[in-house]
């Protein structure tokens, strides 16, 4: 009876793992191509499923607008990117807890089943038997000479750096969110400028239909009008367009569908042009300190030491406890149906030679080190240089506020004296259409100019290390122009 159900415990364990020795890299057909004009036909692969995306229940509202901080806790939700260094620090700190549990002791339970026969006098005798049963072994590394310790540093080091890394995927994804917001912002805005170039162009054109109709213009007066309308127009066509495209990447960029209705509220008019009070010293020094990719870099530079430490260790000697302990059964059981031994050991491993494999190996750590750390050198050179550029570019677009704010008031006046003199007869159709064309053209670099600012003082924020301040910024206007009834 017990044989019976020794061989049925085995029959049942290969079939199991029969079941799992057939891949269907071994089992699945594989197709080739006929010939070389002639593609193969191929199933598509199954699709991966994705999650679906993550809203703020407020923005599920009818009439919800969204505002740049709204924005980005969308993208933050969503946007794969982050996912993918949120998992990546996740697989560091299990690898860390794999690490550490070199100093526990291990145990293993395993089970066997023999079949042996046994001849005796040239094959007059012979004897089977069946033997089975558990074997407990406990190994334990009581004490080396650093190669744990470093092994868990090193792991230590690569969780820090994972998550320095999802610091700058998420400062990352936050500018890039920044920059397509307020492009679709700049979109809109220079929409409704060249709308209000459209209405003015009206204005040139009836005026001069009226002049032509009272006899006091000619027909190419009326010409030259209407042709500036036809391409204020289209100048509404084109931005009309880029608008579409430019609300469907902004939701793409929250890892939404780009049909997604929503609607986000406009570029602001007045900014905070003296926001900016801190020198690119100060500034330079600030990245330097909390540059997420840059303090990633470092700690790379440290794992690279930890792990020489690692390998060096390799080459000395480890103290180890064993111990196991096993029972047996018999069938046939000649002298007792089972049996129990047990054995307990203190082993001491000195690598006399390894093929001078601990040498190469540490030779090898240390220059991975040393190049962690010249890669480091040059993030940190590159960091500064961003900052300076960045700072720099943002006193530009701050002057470029104030100068295009200046172009636009005169082009303004400019543009209301042309149109009276046109309208008394003392001016001519050419002179007013240039006025309304530098209009259009000052009205379009202010707001292209405030939209720079914003993207400038973003790029700014993440060159340096540290959340942006247009996102309060943003809300702070947002909420003032939704409250207004």
């Amino acid at each position: 009876m017990t044989k019976r159900l020794v061989l049925s415990v085995v029959a049942a364990v290969a079939a199991a793992a029969c079941s799992t020795v057939g891949p269907k890299g071994l089992t699945a057909p594989a197709p080739v191509p006929e010939a070389p004009e002639r593609p193969v036909a191929l199933a598509p692969p199954t699709p991966i499923p994705t999650p679906a995306p993550s809203l703020p229940a407020h923005l599920l509202e009818d009439g919800a607008t969204l505002t740049l901080a709204d924005v980005v806790d969308i993208a933050l939700r969503n946007n794969p990117v982050t996912r993918v260094a949120y998992f990546e620090a996740l697989s560091a700190a299990a690898d860390l807890g794999s690490a550490r549990s070199a100093y526990y002791p291990r145990l293993d339970l395993t089970a066997d089943v023999s079949r042996a026969k046994q001849s005796a006098l040239g094959g007059q005798f012979d004897f089977q038997q069946t033997s089975y049963g558990p074997t407990v072994d406990l190994s334990w590394l009581v004490l080396d000479l650093g190669g744990r310790a470093a092994d868990a540093e090193a792991a230590r080091l690569a969780l820090l750096a994972a998550d320095w890394s999802h610091t700058a995927a998420v400062q990352n994804v936050i500018l890039g969110v920044q920059q397509t917001f307020v492009a679709y912002l700049n979109a809109r805005a220079q929409l409704e400028a060249a709308r209000t170039s459209v209405t003015q162009a009206q204005a040139a054109n009836d005026a001069a239909t009226v002049r032509h109709e009272a006899g006091v213009a000619t027909i190419a007066e009326v010409l030259q009008a209407k042709t500036a309308l036809s391409q204020a127009q289209l100048a509404v066509d084109r931005l009309s367009g880029e608008v579409l495209a430019l609300r469907g990447a902004l939701a793409t960029a929250m890892g939404l569908p780009a049909t997604t209705p929503y609607d986000v509220g406009n570029l602001p008019d007045e900014l905070p042009l003296d926001f900016a009070s801190k020198t690119v010293e100060e500034l330079i020094e600030q990245a330097r300190a909390v540059r997420p990719d840059l303090a990633a870099a470092r700690l790379e530079a440290e794992r690279g030491e930890a792990r020489i430490r690692s390998f060096r260790a390799q080459g000395l000697p480890r103290l180890s406890l064993g111990a196991s302990a096993t029972r047996t059964w018999f069938d046939p059981a000649r002298y007792a149906d089972y049996g129990d031994s047990w054995s307990a050991r203190l082993m001491l491993d000195v690598p006399l030679f390894t093929g001078f494999a601990t040498r190469s190996n540490t030779d090898q750590a240390r220059q991975d080190a040393a190049a962690s750390a010249a890669r480091a050198d040059t993030l940190e050179q590159e960091v500064i240089l961003q900052v300076w550029t960045s700072y720099y570019g943002l006193q530009t677009a701050t002057q470029l506020v104030r100068t295009s704010r200046d172009l636009l008031a005169s082009a303004e006046q400019s543009e209301r004296v042309a149109m009276g003199r046109y309208r008394e007869g003392v001016g001519t159709i050419l002179d007013l259409l240039a006025a309304q064309a530098a209009l259009a053209d000052a009205r379009a670099q202010e707001i292209l100019a405030r939209s720079a600012w914003f993207a400038a003082l973003a790029q700014l924020a993440r060159d340096t290390g540290v959340a942006s301040p247009t996102l309060k910024a943003a809300v702070a206007v947002t909420t003032q122009e939704s409250s207004t009834p």
